[in-house]
């Protein structure tokens, strides 16, 4: 398997919308493990192929203190959100050295094909539903610091901009 290198932003690709997956194929397999890799190098908890380049509705999650559990989704949709917020500092590897801490809801259903190519559905909790919604905003053609106020997003992108000389 092989380790990505990230779209730095600004890329128009952060800002695209994913096509959809439909049928999981070998090739799609594949991506999903350089996904994996890839995540696992950071490290992280979550990646979305658009981070990558690959326009498509593909995204792993690992929240697991042992590692080694990733979920696989592709053509990942919230079902259901719970009303009970958590806080979590979120960032993302294609604007390296920024974060915020965001507020998004403690668990969510989430409706994803799988790696045999069914259709299920997962409730995720805690980081795991963090994580998850992070990485679904990305294959939406947003990045975390969308959900900033307009204020905080423009302070945190020029600092952005500074750091990146």
């Amino acid at each position: 398997m092989t380790v990505r290198p990230f779209v730095p932003w600004p890329d128009k690709r952060l800002r695209t919308e994913a096509e959809p997956v439909g049928a999981v194929t070998d090739e799609i397999r594949a991506i999903w493990a350089d996904m994996v890799d890839t995540m696992e190098a950071m490290p992280g908890l979550g990646l979305a192929a658009p981070q990558i380049g690959v326009m498509l509705r593909l995204a792993v999650v690992d929240c697991s203190e042992e590692r080694g559990k990733a979920v696989l989704l592709a053509d990942p949709e919230i079902v259901e959100a719970s009303p009970e917020l958590r806080a979590h500092d979120e960032a993302s590897p294609n604007l390296p050295g920024m974060h915020a801490r965001l507020e998004r809801p403690a668990r969510v259903d989430v409706a994803f094909t799988d790696a045999q190519g069914s259709r299920m559905r997962q409730v995720f909790e805690g980081v795991w539903a963090t994580s998850v919604q992070h990485q679904i905003d990305h294959l939406n053609g947003r990045m975390f610091f969308d959900r900033l106020s307009r204020t905080k997003r423009e302070m945190l992108l020029k600092k952005a901009r500074k750091a990146k000389g």
